[in-house]
């Protein structure tokens, strides 16, 4: 049996697979969110670490508590942890991938002309989304923490160096190269943390961890025995988990945000305007690049709907409630509540609902958070200049399972879409890159594919133009709201 650890920004989740694919035990424990002011959003690392061995525990119990042969590790990216070398205690709160309090930072280097050689460099835009302002943020804030980074007494790593960290009680404080092309410190053509990047960024070098390959020996879990055997960023482990192994290969996760990366081959690309280059991941010294497309709220509409709004029971019920109207109505919801990503990379745009009459319903509210779904997507796309996909766009994450999100998908791209019958394609992608790492398989095209038959579902005729007319306007009104 093998053990997928996966680390999400809302919950963590486990699985365990046998040597086939085939699930045998699954554990989920969601952990608080703090948002401390506008903009911000913070994890507490200790609640992380301790939701991700419960879910383990239960994972390995629903499996009849079998011996583990390996583990693989996917992790939220761009969120940073800065921890104490010596004791592993956090020095602050884990800055999330969705907080925008660096935007002034940023903007501040885009003006002084930096913006090009940070492209150039790191495939990335400047974003608060990325780790390296974040982490100059903390180094900044708390008071010691600077001078104690520069001592080399501070470790500052994205969530698996966290949890890599304290699984080995210190004994491994790595990452891998997929996690460090998110940090905006990662030179892509150089294949590590850049000392240019990092003096611009005010990252002392001596608190980054050491870079390794996706796949192979990250120490042992201490306390439980659990050989570590492979790392990598839960976008990227989706796409080696469907098996985008050849160029050209796409894949879409509907997650909290929604995220598409196309494989771009071993060369590093040069990616359209507003779209992102990234490692994908990297196997015996060789790096597999991606373009990146991010939209920086998906899932994450339909639990404001839920939670903040009370508009939904649960999100399963979103999409009977959607198809109970024919449209929205005319209402159009941009969902920009941590700005917008591909292809604007705009922080300052926010969150609009627009359209609504006397006649506006819940169920036209809840069809236009679906649709704005599929439409930031399809804008994604046409960023990457993708208008068309070569075969099929490969989806997966909780959000797929709405039936109407692919439907309308579909037909705003002019492609079919495949659903695969597990949607665990992160947890999956991690399990076979712990294939590679234990030893168990040396080619990565022998590897168990996801199991179970796929659903397709083809392209219809939609009223696709009207859709994105509406939604560009709305689009720029959420730009300009700042």
């Amino acid at each position: 049996m093998f053990l997928a650890l996966d680390q999400g920004t809302t919950s963590s989740r486990a699985i365990v697979f046998d040597a086939d694919g085939t699930v045998r035990g699954l554990g989920q424990c969601e952990f608080p969110q703090y948002f401390p002011a506008p903009g911000r959003v913070e994890h507490d690392a200790e609640e992380i670490l301790a939701s991700q061995l419960r879910a383990a525990e239960l994972a390995c119990e629903k499996a009849g508590s079998p011996s583990i042969e390996a583990v693989g590790i996917t992790n939220q990216r761009e969120t940073v942890v800065v921890f104490e070398k010596k004791t592993g205690r956090p020095v602050h709160r884990a800055i999330v991938w969705q907080d925008r309090r660096t935007a002034d930072r940023l903007e501040q280097l885009r003006q002084l002309g930096h913006e090009s050689l940070v492209r150039e460099r790191t495939g990335l835009s400047l974003d608060p989304y990325f780790s390296a302002a974040k982490i100059a943020w903390i180094l900044d804030q708390v008071p010691g923490a600077r001078a104690a980074a520069e001592r080399g007494e501070l470790v500052a790593g994205t969530i698996d160096t966290w949890l890599l960290f304290r699984l080995t009680r210190g004994r491994v404080c790595a990452t891998d190269a997929s996690n460090a092309s998110r940090t905006s410190l990662y030179d892509l053509a150089g294949g590590d943390f850049s000392d240019e990047l990092c003096r611009l960024f005010s990252v002392p070098r001596r608190c980054l961890p050491e870079v390794r390959d996706s796949a192979g020996d990250f120490g042992v879990a201490a306390e439980r025995g659990w050989p570590l055997r492979a790392v990598i960023g839960d976008q990227q482990a989706a796409l080696f988990g469907h098996g985008c192994l050849d160029v050209g290969g796409t894949k879409c996760t509907y997650g909290t945000g929604a995220f598409v990366l196309q494989n771009a081959g071993t060369r590093v690309p040069a990616p359209a305007p507003g779209v992102l280059a990234t490692v994908a991941w990297r196997l015996g010294g060789v790096s597999t690049f991606a373009l990146e497309g991010s939209v920086l709220v998906c899932g994450a509409a339909m639990q404001w709907l839920r939670d903040q709004l009370g508009l939904l029971h649960s999100s399963a019920e979103a999409e009977a409630l959607a198809r109970s109207v024919p449209d929205s109505g005319g209402v159009v919801f941009v969902p920009a509540f941590a700005g917008l990503g591909t292809p604007w990379w705009d922080p300052t745009a926010r969150g609009l609902l627009i359209g609504l009459t006397r006649g506006t319903t819940r169920a036209h509210i809840v069809r236009a958070a679906i649709e704005a779904m599929a439409l930031q997507v399809d804008d994604v796309f046409r960023a990457m200049q993708l208008e068309r996909v070569a075969t099929a766009l490969h989806v997966d994450g909780g959000a797929s399972a709405n039936g109407l999100l692919l439907e309308l998908q579909a037909a705003l791209l002019g492609a079919p879409v495949v659903r695969p019958a597990l949607l665990e394609a992160t947890a999956f992608g991690a399990f076979r890159l712990c294939l590679l790492g234990a030893g168990f398989c040396n080619d990565p095209k022998k590897l168990p594919p996801l199991p179970g038959q796929s659903a397709v579902v083809p392209p219809a005729a939609q009223a696709a133009s009207s859709l994105r007319e509406r939604w560009a306007k709305a689009v720029q009104r959420a730009r300009g709201w700042a």
